[in-house]
């Protein structure tokens, strides 16, 4: 007779270990889930840290290596300084004809860098969205909204008046 009930006691009650109270288990519930979102909030600050300190380490590498470059530079130039020489002008002017070539090469990345930053748009909608933030976020009691909120339609803001009250 493995399957058998519990029997009762004279008293009435089971013989077997008292049930838990809902009250009990929402609580256990509700620990355990704590517990659960406290183990993976740990668990991604671990791979979160080990994934910014490989990221910090591979960037001061390509921060290196792109010093060495620039210093590597220096001497590439120096070699088409020498070369313009030994095709027979004068070093002081092979000299000159490299550096007006790198002044003529960082004017140009700059007059275009300019040029692209002058093409970048202000995010308009957000600031027009940022300018109705006091406005909605005032507290108003559930179901008596006396303002209504900023609407978004096909992807463009539908501004209204901040003031105007719900009829």
């Amino acid at each position: 007779m493995a399957h058998s009930a519990p029997t009762p006691r004279l008293s009435g009650e089971p013989a077997g270990p008292q049930e838990p109270s809902i009250g009990s288990l929402a609580q256990s519930a509700m620990a355990d889930v704590s517990t659960l979102i406290r183990s993976e909030i740990e668990l991604a600050k671990a791979e979160v840290g080990s994934s910014v300190k490989k990221v910090g380490i591979g960037g001061g590498l390509i921060a290196v290596g792109a010093v060495m470059l620039a210093f590597a530079s220096i001497f590439l130039f120096i070699g088409l300084a020498e070369l313009i020489t030994w095709l027979g002008l004068p070093r002081f002017v092979s000299y000159f004809i490299v550096f007006g070539a790198l002044v003529l090469f960082a004017a140009l990345a700059i007059l275009v860098g300019v040029k692209l930053t002058k093409k970048l748009r202000k995010p308009e909608r957000t600031i027009e969205t940022l300018k109705d933030l006091p406005d909605v976020m005032r507290r108003e009691l559930p179901g008596r909204r006396q303002r209504d909120l900023p609407v978004v339609r096909d992807g463009q803001f539908a501004r209204q008046d901040p003031h105007t009250r719900l009829g």
